[in-house]
């Protein structure tokens, strides 16, 4: 288990070049999906890691999480059967740095990820990286009509800091209506 901590300028600057490894194993309920680390994400090693990503807070309001948990305890969400994962490992300062083919790629490779692990549900969070990755101009969030393989796809919203389009508590809402869809089946 890693302490927690705060990375200097210098280490963010040395992120670039650094990936975060997945949290996932078998028998997920849901299987996370950001976009790509971010440089403090990277920096520290740890997913949504960067102060003000709403990610964790979204977690245990809409009731994924029985408690608030930080990046550092990433890992204990294996034991309720949800993991993280990323459309792209590349780390950028921010996700608009991405090329349109490194998501396109990073699609395909997440694709045979899912078909691979098979979790119930692979949830992408962030409606422009979803539409670009599967090409899917129209998506719209919730649950999308195409499955891969066995797994349910269903698109929220990125829970960056910056995207000011949704609040915390429309964040709680969305997050609650893919935990409760995925306590029915």
């Amino acid at each position: 288990m890693s302490t927690p901590w705060k990375p200097t300028k210098e280490q963010l600057l040395a992120a670039t070049e650094k990936t975060v490894r997945d949290v996932i194993g078998p028998n997920l309920r849901v299987l996370f999906c950001g976009i790509n680390p971010g440089l403090y994400t990277a920096a520290v090693g740890h997913h949504f890691a960067r102060p003000g990503n709403r990610f964790w807070p979204a977690l245990f309001a809409s009731g994924f999480t029985d408690k608030l948990l930080s990046p550092f305890d990433e890992h204990e969400l294996l034991k309720s059967g949800y993991g993280i994962t990323n459309v792209v490992r590349r780390t950028t300062a921010t996700a608009d740095l991405l090329r349109r083919e490194e998501i396109v790629a990073g699609g395909k490779r997440l694709k045979q990820k899912v078909l691979r692990t098979e979790p119930r549900v692979l949830a992408v969070l962030g409606m422009g990286a979803y539409r670009t990755a599967f090409n899917k101009s129209k998506a719209l969030i919730g649950r999308q009509d195409e499955m891969i393989g066995k797994t349910i796809l269903w698109v929220l919203p990125n829970p960056s800091g910056l995207n000011a389009n949704y609040q915390a508590k429309d964040l709680a809402r969305l997050f609650r209506e893919l935990r409760e869809f995925v306590d029915r089946e």
